[in-house]
């Protein structure tokens, strides 16, 4: 396939062309450096929390700074970051190339989400530089309808970017029922199409959820009006409940999209035909399905009764079941393949065991007799870390390195690579291993200040999250660096099976020159693609 017609980076240049485009790849790229800006933020606050904790007292950040801090952490990430990553990014992407279509359904509304993004960042960093809040990301009321600060703004904020992410979830569930490719039918989808699938349903039928919860926050605090304040005559356990039945699926809006790079990855690098193709593919579904009815298990300690949280434990010890039979199939489809541990396939392996690490803990923390004593605890804080950042985050690295070269057409140094991955891989585990065991003691959450017994694992945790913290960094140097060589990336380097691949790198604006006609199976490596 000829690239004498230009790729899209090579198509009218200047801003405006960038600002005003329709090419999902264009979004695709506007929506990764703005959540990489976005993580870069959430990490410099993350190291600020870290310096604050090497000693016991409050001497690094005043209590209220601290509070403001952990807080903007928290919001920057779940918000800016982890939630829009994936899907808006990379599934803008990559998206419509799979399936072999020229962009996604609606371009127009696909620009409009990366507009309300950028919207509801302003706003959210509106409210950072107005004094910020302490509330904590998850807004609980009564605090968060009474305390000062600029709350309505910033809840506002997550409002605005809360549309964002249902335009994108609409685009792309339109784009797989309508634009696939002729003889693409629903078992020839790769299964990060399955996994942007699922997402995409959560997107659109939970977040409204938090949408509404979030504008009733902002009339009680304008207008005092009783919804959440029990002095107004409102419920504060009310806004657990609207809050957690969007937050628990939106935990898988983070981490579906995650699952789904893993098994694009994992058999391109094994060189095998992926293992259980259906059970992924409906195990994607089943978790977006079951991630609507565990909410409760946030709220053990909230004053609900036995007989809901015994369901709720349950229900979320059932959940693991289609996670589990994903791991499953990823590890048979391993064994005695011919892997090649390249980047992708080094952070693959690494979601492996973070992700298994973050999944057996949370077993915990869905059990009743366990819960109640962890609760609020930095056994949380790791368990959270372990699945959010060692599974999507680590994920997300996996993405970057395996579509970077189609991406933007310029390869990266694969040494370099390797030892960044040893940093992250370290550093993570020394950050974040020592907080469960810190958790377990009963060292409290949200704390500035501590028991002297506590400082050599806050220690460990806070020069763990330098090692991390330096392993991110060189993994950027170098991914810039790159950009700075001639276009040197072929079309497949990985040599996978997947439609983008049969594009060069990067693609065309109109990535096909015609409509392609797929011959064989996403993971078919019966067929021995060719190095283009």
């Amino acid at each position: 396939m000829s690239s004498t017609h230009g790729d899209y980076l090579h198509e009218p240049k200047g801003w405006r062309s960038w600002l005003f485009t329709l090419d999902h790849k264009r979004i695709g790229i506007l929506y990764f450096w703005s959540t990489l800006a976005a993580f870069v933020l959430g990490g410099i606050l993350a190291m600020l929390i870290r310096m604050e904790l090497l000693t016991p007292k409050s001497d690094l950040l005043p209590a209220d700074t601290y509070n403001k801090v952990f807080t903007l952490h928290g919001a920057i990430m779940i918000f800016l970051f982890i939630i829009p990553a994936i899907p808006a990014a990379f599934g803008n992407f990559v998206l419509p190339l799979m399936l072999g279509a020229k962009d996604v359904a609606f371009p127009r509304l696909n620009l409009a989400s990366y507009y309300l993004y950028v919207v509801g960042t302003l706003i959210l960093l509106g409210g950072i530089l107005g004094g910020g809040i302490d509330t904590g990301w998850t807004f609980y009321t009564p605090y968060s309808s009474t305390t000062g600060g600029t709350v309505s703004l910033m809840v506002f904020g997550v409002f605005v970017l809360g549309f964002s992410s249902i335009f994108t979830g609409i685009n792309f569930i339109a784009t797989i029922h309508k634009l696939r490719a002729p003889g693409m039918n629903w078992f020839r989808l790769p299964l990060f199409a399955w996994g942007t699938y699922a997402t995409a349903i959560i997107q659109v039928m939970a977040t409204p959820v938090l949408g509404i919860t979030l504008l009733l926050l902002i009339m009680e605090r304008v207008f005092r009006i009783g919804i959440f304040d029990p002095k107004l005559g409102g419920d504060p356990v009310l806004f657990q409940h609207f809050f957690w039945f969007y937050s628990h699926p939106a935990v898988y809006i983070m981490i579906l999209p995650g699952m789904a790079i893993i098994s694009e990855v994992i058999p391109v690098f094994s060189r095998k035909t992926i293992f259980g193709y259906k059970a992924i593919a409906y195990s994607s579904l089943a978790i977006a399905l079951i991630s609507f009815l565990v909410w409760g298990h946030h709220m053990f300690i909230s004053g609900q009764s036995q007989l809901a949280s015994a369901v709720f434990s349950f229900l979320t010890f059932l959940v693991a079941i289609p996670s589990g039979i994903k791991i499953w199939n990823w590890l048979a489809t391993m064994y005695k393949g011919s892997i090649k541990l390249d980047a992708p396939m080094i952070y693959a392996i690494m979601f492996l065991t973070l992700f298994a690490i973050g999944g057996l803990t949370g077993l915990f923390l869905g059990a009743l007799s366990t819960d109640v004593h962890l609760t609020d605890t930095y056994f949380v804080v790791a368990h959270f870390h372990y699945v959010m950042m060692g599974g999507t985050f680590i994920a997300y690295l996996a993405g970057v390195h395996y579509w970077w070269p189609k991406m933007f057409g310029r390869m990266y140094s694969e040494k370099m690579s390797r030892l960044a991955a040893a940093l992250v891989f370290v550093g993570f585990n020394l950050t974040f291993l020592s907080q469960f065991l810190m958790g377990s003691r009963g060292m409290p959450r949200r704390y500035a200040s501590y028991v002297q017994d506590f400082q050599p694992m806050h220690v460990l945790s806070t020069v763990g999250s330098w090692i991390l913290a330096l392993g991110l960094f060189l993994i950027l140097g170098y991914l810039l660096v790159s950009l700075r060589k001639k276009p040197d990336a072929p079309a497949n380097p990985w040599g996978g099976a997947t439609l983008e691949w049969e594009t060069p790198s990067p693609p065309p604006a109109h990535n096909f020159d015609r409509t392609p006609v797929p011959t064989h199976g996403p993971y078919d490596y019966d067929r021995e693609p060719a190095l283009v």
